[in-house]
């Protein structure tokens, strides 16, 4: 069973996202590029998925009010 993907971790700059084995960024396993993959709340902002269709199994924190296009 695959772990939860983390909404917004408190460091995502220590770790890979580029696969499921979320290894750390000095010592990647899977030989996934040069560079580790960022998590999408560090180039898309804390809300990231709140837009568009991810296939996650969320479960959205309820003290964090839910954005709606105007």
């Amino acid at each position: 069973m695959a772990q939860k993907f983390p909404l917004n971790p408190k460091h995502p700059e220590r770790i890979c996202w580029g696969c499921d084995k979320y290894c750390p960024a000095d010592s990647m396993l899977c030989g996934n590029g040069s560079s580790r993959t960022q998590h999408p709340s560090e180039s898309m902002g804390e809300d990231w998925y709140e837009f568009g269709d991810w296939g996650l199994d969320l479960e959205v924190p309820s003290d964090r009010p839910t954005l709606r296009p105007a």
